[in-house]
């Protein structure tokens, strides 16, 4: 039997990077999966490269409106969710302390933090005991970038609450975790606002940290989050699981 065999599964920023190849590992795996994003395009491109047992919601989690929109769709067609990813995330642009401006910290915080608190919120009254929820970190938190301090105090407070939500929801049994990944080579970059050059530069630092040499694939991401949602990783709780190459580690 596949390890997420009649899962219900949501996964935020699901339309592109880690979280389409996660959609289509938890497809691979047995579940059915609600994915959401901003972007109708890259939606409809995501469903026809996840190819079945999927259904695109667009939204935007920093819009609470959205999300209410998201889980209704998901109450009216499956009933619960078994599986919550909250993966959805914008680095922004590289603001140095000095140069960070209010509109730019408000988007990082708003998307990052509250939109993936409510992610979760929201989703509560679906999750069945025994569900799980996984959260999307950042080796940031371990290793910062300058000029992302916004970015990485997000991702800091996506770490905490994994460790408040696990001791909250035990009496439930709804198992909280974290999947940080290292550099990995996704659209993020693109979507950063730097320069080609500057891009290429960075992934080149990137690597030099690297043990393995080399930046992450969406897919290496994909398939820890399969393990940390699937019963294989049923006594694990409250972790934060870097998937780096070793970055972090060494």
């Amino acid at each position: 039997m596949d390890k997420l065999d009649g899962k219900i599964a949501v996964i935020t920023g699901g339309s592109s990077g880690i979280g389409l190849a996660t959609a289509k590992e938890f497809v691979r795996a047995g579940a059915y999966v609600f994915i959401t994003a901003r972007n109708r395009q890259e939606l409809d491109f995501a469903v026809a490269a996840i190819g079945k047992n999927v259904t695109a919601v667009q939204g935007n989690v920093a819009n609470l409106a959205d999300l209410d929109q998201l889980y209704e769709r998901v109450a009216i067609e499956k009933g619960c969710v078994d599986i919550v990813f909250a993966n959805a995330g914008i680095a922004n642009t590289m603001e140095r302390l000095g140069e960070i401006t209010e509109e730019k910290y408000d988007l990082t915080f708003n998307i990052n933090l509250r939109g993936l608190l409510f992610t979760v919120q929201k989703a509560f009254p679906l999750i069945p005991d025994g569900g799980v929820v996984l959260l999307c970190g950042s080796t940031n938190t371990e290793a910062p970038n300058p000029g992302f301090s916004a970015y990485t105090a997000t991702k800091a407070g996506v770490r905490s609450f994994a460790r408040t939500w696990t001791a909250e929801l035990k009496d439930r049994n709804i198992r909280v975790n974290v999947v940080s990944p290292g550099p990995t080579d996704t659209p993020i970059f693109n979507k950063a606002g730097l320069p080609e050059e500057m891009i290429g530069k960075i992934k080149a630092m990137f690597v030099e940290t690297i043990p393995a040499g080399r930046l992450g694939y969406p897919e290496e991401v994909a398939k820890a989050a399969t393990f940390l949602v699937s019963d294989d990783s049923r006594f694990i709780r409250g972790v934060e699981l870097f998937v780096d190459g070793g970055m972090v580690s060494v």
